[in-house]
């Protein structure tokens, strides 16, 4: 089973490819998505989910796992997360990909084993599950692929496989 996470956010979306064997997960490819503040919004948008649409096209996930948006102290920010987010949704839901919605809590927890990790931690124990040569960087990278091994280890994926 091949897996795509993304980590939505207007400035820098991450994703990450990870594919399941068995109890074995194999890193294919990561990247971060960036669009520059001086575009306007729809052509921000519009470049997230064009790119989201060409790394499914180019890997063939047959499952997409999707990061909440996490609503801090700064409203504008969730808010333009949220923007992102929902693009990134649509081009799973465009390519036909069922989709897992995980907290960052959820996602820490299922990849470090604590919901309060910080990202150092994250990008260590993505690398070492992955068993990839360095941690996966830029950070919304990382946050991506464990998106998908949280998704690859989760009953919602299994269930879906008929695999419960």
């Amino acid at each position: 089973m091949i897996i795509l996470g993304i980590d939505p956010g207007l400035a820098n979306t991450g994703w990450g490819v990870v594919e399941q064997s068995g109890s074995r997960l194999r890193c294919l490819a990561y990247g971060c998505i960036t669009t520059p503040s001086s575009d306007s919004l729809p052509e921000r948008l519009s470049c997230i989910h064009d790119q989201l649409r060409a790394v499914v096209e180019r890997y063939k996930p047959v499952a997409c796992a999707v990061e909440s948006v996490y609503f801090g102290t700064n409203a504008k920010t969730a808010f333009a997360t949220g923007q992102a987010r929902g693009v990134a949704v649509l081009a799973a839901a465009d390519c036909g990909l069922p989709l897992g919605e995980y907290g960052p809590g959820e996602i820490k927890m299922a990849v470090v084993g604590s919901g309060s990790a910080d990202k150092g931690q994250v990008q260590y124990m993505v690398r070492t599950i992955l068993g990839l040569d360095r941690d996966p960087s830029p950070d919304h990278a990382a946050d991506a692929l464990a998106a998908a091994i949280c998704h690859a280890h989760s009953r919602h994926a299994r269930a879906a496989l008929g695999r419960v």
